[in-house]
């Protein structure tokens, strides 16, 4: 009876646009009574409920889904009462559910946020740590560790740590104040703590901060009551073309209430952003796209920014539900973009969602030139492997760059045209994702960017540094800051400094030039890396001075 049931409201994923939103709702009525066997169930039903409430038909669908979703806490408990084997709700696809807890290792700045947040619920998982290092840290603020901990085996840290953590506080929150007040700069403390691997069990509880309850407050919800919008409905092309979206700055109060939840939904899916752990609070940006879709988006401060790249993230929400997240890396009019749809949803309308973000990007930071680096695209990566990411960019316009790789898309192509119903083997999917992927919006420069890869930047300076200063990046750094100085005016030590100094022909540039790349100096550390990149996008010696650095195998 279960799977029936289960196997039915499944079907209404993709019944949009035929029949009547009554006979979901009927059916989600019989199954807030369904009494499931097991945590296979569990997970099914709640995997399609979440799906159902970010894509509803009607209002009312909306509201059963999140009536049953919002009683998941209770479910699990009858399960564990049943003595029913729960440990599979803990795998990092389902995690975050209510009712439910789980241990993951989170960075120094992570760890002090989430503290803050929850602090009644985070403590250590000490019977899951096994790190032999620990006394060499934690001796910093435990006086007599050192009489233990050198000199004998089996050392019982969480004694320790007990003993010194006073009556009314915890353990945790005691460790992290430590760290805090160590004599250190802010990367040094957490560089420390990241050292310990330390994991931390998360009692999620019902607690809005569950998969099964988070949700964006406000907002008008948008029904489907017609198909959803496919693949080939969409034209990136088209998109990028359209006028930029709008951009509302929030306040420092509600980004910062945003941030958190971001942080929190990442977080309970055991996953860390380099924007999320850094963002900049000051300038968060809400972007309203349409069909219920709203999209906030932030850089990161100076003191965490890259040397070379500006650094853009944005995280997404349908009907208030969390739905995925984008990283962007840009230099120049390049764009390097990781996009992540929680596995949940990639049945909704991912090519859509994706064009809106390429479009986000394209009128806020000036890119035209977006990659897709082979992760994304299965190397390495067996999800987007199982998920055919491969095609999904393909199908949107991408294109290889590596010549041997375009022959074999050329093939499978030609496969795909030939032979009905014929799908790419796993094995030639981690083939084709051995290499970057490009698309070329209006504007761009074609295969300008297609042999660039910024480490081979970074290992021209490295090169520069064994070859001219002993492997003595300080050195290095102090002859870089000197030569900016007399050319440019512009005190420096940063990696655009290094940079500029693998180019001899600066010498050479007009004053005007050299003044715009003073500003552009200036604007890397600026309030705002946006202005960095336009400012970079105007300098066509320093473009074609890098992109020559970073198209050159070292």
């Amino acid at each position: 009876m279960p799977w029936r049931l289960l196997g039915q409201l499944e079907q209404w994923k993709s019944r949009f646009g035929s029949g009547k939103s009554v006979e979901l709702e009927k059916l989600l009525v019989v199954v807030r009574k369904l009494r499931l066997p097991n945590a296979a169930a569990l997970i099914r039903l709640h995997e399609t409920l979440l799906f159902l409430r970010a894509y509803p038909r009607s209002p009312n669908v909306a509201r059963l889904a999140d009536e049953i979703l919002f009683s998941f806490a209770d479910r699990v408990a009858a399960l564990e009462t049943q003595g029913v084997n729960l440990s599979t709700l803990a795998e990092p696809e389902v995690s975050g559910i209510a009712g439910t807890s789980f241990s993951a290792v989170f960075s120094y700045e992570v760890a002090q946020r989430l503290n803050r947040l929850h602090p009644r619920e985070l403590k250590i998982n000490w019977e899951d740590y096994e790190n032999a290092d620990l006394g060499a840290v934690m001796s910093r603020f435990l006086p007599l560790l050192k009489e233990d901990w050198p000199v004998e085996a089996n050392i019982p840290y969480c004694a320790w740590l007990r003993a010194a953590v006073p009556v009314k506080e915890r353990g945790l929150s005691w460790l992290l104040e430590r760290f805090d007040n160590l004599p250190l700069v802010a990367r040094e403390q957490a560089m420390l703590y990241d050292s310990l691997q330390l994991p931390l069990v998360w009692d999620l509880g019902n607690s809005r901060s569950t998969r099964s309850r988070m949700r964006l407050p406000g907002g008008t919800l948008f029904c489907h009551d017609a198909p959803l919008l496919r693949r080939s409905d969409i034209s990136l092309s088209s998109e990028l073309a359209g006028p930029p979206l709008s951009l509302t700055k929030l306040s420092l109060a509600d980004a910062r209430r945003i941030l958190d939840m971001i942080l929190d939904t990442s977080a309970i899916r055991y996953r860390e952003l380099y924007g999320f752990t850094h963002p900049d609070t000051r300038r968060v940006f809400r972007a309203d796209i349409g069909r219920g879709v709203q999209i906030f988006v932030f850089g990161i401060p100076p003191k965490w920014r890259l040397p070379l790249r500006a650094y853009h993230s944005a995280f997404f929400f349908k009907n208030g539900v969390p739905l995925g997240y984008v990283e962007v890396l840009s230099l120049f009019e390049r764009a390097e973009v990781g996009f992540n749809l929680y596995y949940t949803f990639r049945e909704g309308e991912s090519a859509w969602l994706y064009a809106q973000v390429m479009r986000l990007f394209r009128g806020l930071l000036g890119v035209n030139c977006f990659s897709v680096d082979p992760y994304q695209l299965g190397h390495h990566n067996q999800e987007a492997i199982d998920s055919g990411a491969f095609w999904f960019y393909r199908k949107l316009g991408f294109r290889p760059v590596e010549p041997g790789l375009k022959r074999l898309v050329e093939r499978e192509e030609e496969r795909i045209r030939g032979l009905s119903g014929y799908r790419t083997p796993p094995r030639t999917l981690k083939k084709l994702a051995e290499g970057y992927m490009i698309f070329e919006g209006p504007g761009a420069q074609h295969g300008a960017w297609d042999r660039f890869h910024v480490r081979n930047v970074g290992f021209a300076v490295e090169h520069n540094m064994a070859r001219h200063f002993g492997g003595d990046a300080g050195k290095m750094r102090r002859a870089a800051a000197d030569h900016l100085s007399r050319t440019l005016g512009v005190e420096s030590m940063g990696g655009l400094a290094l940079v500029l100094s693998l180019i001899p022909s600066m010498d050479r540039w007009t004053h005007a030039e050299k003044s715009a790349m003073a500003a552009i100096l200036r604007a890397k550390e600026g309030a705002n890396e946006r202005r960095y990149l336009r400012l970079l996008q105007r300098h066509v010696k320093f473009r074609d001075a890098v992109l020559r650095l970073g198209s050159s195998r070292a």
